[in-house]
């Protein structure tokens, strides 16, 4: 069971949490929880000895009235799409007293952003009281009419248990797309990495939330079933996907932290990581079993091997598999060259090989560090883990 929740009560100043997801790069981040409530997924070190809390509503109130007050203020000073330069900056310093300077900080990064967004923190905000949600969701469209898309993370777990009555309201008060971290189809995988949820759960959560009209993005991670169950969590995993048919099918390859359950269990010789190889053709199929479904795939973070695997189902289908095999059409020492430039940040995709500027730079950092194709993926694992 999810822990019991706790509320704190003392505002201590404007929150933001630890992380948001890729595509919520430009949107306010307002912290409505502390925390995880699961707090138990063997691969996850982001919230680890961290006590879960709900924030009252009042405070959370409180956060987003400050940020109306200096988003107000900035449009005082800059005009909507002007430059957001240092002068600008020590000109609304000075001319306004700036109590709260991360909520101060927040409100003009998302103002010289365009305003379209917001992301409620932190890792499952709809545990929250359906009612208390709904005000403060309500408070939000009441202080940024023009803001067009409200997004959370939500555990299937706790999707399943808000009444379809609650979620429809939900929607109405402005909440149009959540995040949800399915990882896997397979029982037996979700089982191993201590999920709390199942197949089944995952499908009825990810129904109901299409049901109740608001998007959904699905995150699936190539490898969390270990070399073991490769093809099963694959096959799983779509299957579950082919059922719910989200709007967006995230990917988001797995990396193994220092201090983890998932690490113990490598060290420990439990669980078998998959090479980027191996991992390569997982997605193959993962992408091949995805049938009758019109969602966007997505590959929107570094630690994927493939970022240029974008597109939409089922028009785009077999371009996004062509991707995967023209990785496995270099030759092994190119192949190499890639997966360490893609991890460098200087490939998106294998075609990027052919006329990039920093081949070189690549070439020299493997000849530096002596990567082979025997040890690549041991250096590749050090280099992924930078990036959770």
């Amino acid at each position: 069971m999810e822990k019991k929740q706790q509320r704190e009560d003392t505002y201590t100043g404007f929150e933001q949490g630890a992380i948001r997801p890729p595509s919520e790069a430009y949107s306010l981040l307002i912290r409505l929880t502390r925390n995880c409530p699961w707090n138990l997924c063997t691969f996850c070190s982001i919230y680890k000895r961290k006590k879960f809390s709900l924030r009252s509503v009042e405070n959370i109130i409180k956060d987003i009235d400050l940020i109306y007050t200096y988003t107000n203020r900035i449009r005082e000073v800059i005009k909507p799409g002007g430059p957001v330069d240092q002068d600008v900056i020590t000109t609304l310093y000075n001319r306004f007293e700036i109590k709260d300077r991360v909520a101060f900080n927040a409100a003009m990064n998302w103002y010289a952003s365009g305003m379209e967004s917001i992301f409620l923190q932190d890792a499952n905000s709809m545990i929250m009281n359906p009612d208390d949600l709904v005000f403060v969701l309500g408070h939000i469209k009441k202080c940024f009419p023009k803001t067009s898309r409200i997004t959370s993370y939500a555990r299937s777990h706790t999707l399943v248990r808000i009444k379809d009555s609650d979620l429809n309201r939900m929607a109405h008060a402005g909440l149009n797309r959540i995040h949800v971290g399915m990882e896997s189809g397979s029982d037996k995988v979700l089982k191993r990495i201590r999920k709390g949820t199942t197949k089944e759960t995952h499908i009825r959560a990810g129904l109901k939330v299409k049901e109740a009209g608001i998007q959904l993005s699905e995150y699936v991670m190539p490898g969390l079933g270990g070399i073991e169950l490769s093809i099963e969590h694959a096959m799983e995993t779509a299957s579950a996907l082919n059922s719910i048919n989200p709007d967006f099918i995230r990917i988001r390859t797995l990396a193994v932290t220092n201090g983890t359950a998932l690490a113990h269990e490598c060290e420990q010789g439990v669980f078998e990581k998959p090479s980027d190889a191996m991992m390569a053709k997982e997605l193959r199929l993962f992408l091949e079993s995805l049938d009758n479904i019109q969602s966007y795939v997505k590959s929107d973070h570094i630690l994927n091997l493939f970022e240029t695997i974008n597109g939409k189902l089922p028009e785009d289908k077999e371009r996004l598999i062509h991707i995967i095999d023209s990785f496995f059409d270099l030759p092994k020492d190119q192949q190499v060259l890639y997966q360490v430039g893609r991890r460098m940040g200087f490939f998106r995709g294998p075609e990027d090989m052919k006329e990039s500027p920093h081949l070189g730079q690549v070439k020299q950092a493997c000849a530096h560090y002596g990567v082979t194709p025997e040890n690549v993926d041991t250096i590749i694992n050090e280099l992924m883990k930078r990036f959770v």
